[in-house]
């Protein structure tokens, strides 16, 4: 199991899809992008979804995700998405009264008793947590956070270095 803390963007798509009975079928699915923008969560979008779909596309809505934090699972039957929510009792130190805060993740599970597990498992680090709520989505996959590599060229400097070299 491993986690990942980053910008999630929650990103419906309306797309052609072939079905099992060879069919075409316009289909609206939700997925989930890792994401520093909203154009960039749309150009991810894109890129992931384009060898699935087969004539129309289109991204029909992106929004900030409700969770900072996704639970991945090691389990390979582990193919549906679960909404959980935590709450935190935190002692304010100077009126000694209990206040609570609250957290959602996104859980990677094959039932909601596995997304209870998975829960119980991930918060295994001895910090007090009540579940208030774990919900099934509809979401579909989690794309994560790919940065694009560009290739050294032999001749490539810092752009300080050529423009150094370019005053001499």
């Amino acid at each position: 199991m491993r986690t990942i803390t980053a910008t999630w963007f929650e990103a419906s798509v309306r797309y052609e899809r072939q079905t099992d009975e060879g069919m075409q079928k316009m289909v609206t699915e939700t997925y989930v992008v890792d994401a520093f923008t909203f154009g960039e969560a749309e150009e991810v979008i894109n890129r992931e979804m384009a060898p699935y779909a087969t004539g129309e596309f289109k991204v029909k809505n992106i929004t900030p995700a409700t969770f900072g934090e996704v639970v991945f699972s090691d389990g390979e039957n582990d193919d549906k998405w679960y909404k959980a929510k935590l709450v935190f009792p935190i002692i304010d130190e100077t009126t000694g009264k209990e206040k609570r805060s609250t957290t959602n993740y996104l859980i990677q599970a094959s039932s909601f008793s596995a997304a209870l597990k998975n829960v119980e498992q991930f918060m295994n680090t001895g910090t007090d947590y009540i579940i208030a709520n774990i919900t099934e989505t509809k979401i579909m996959d989690v794309f994560e956070h790919a940065p694009q590599t560009k290739k050294n060229e032999p001749n490539d400097k810092p752009e300080y270095e050529a423009a150094e070299e370019g005053k001499k």
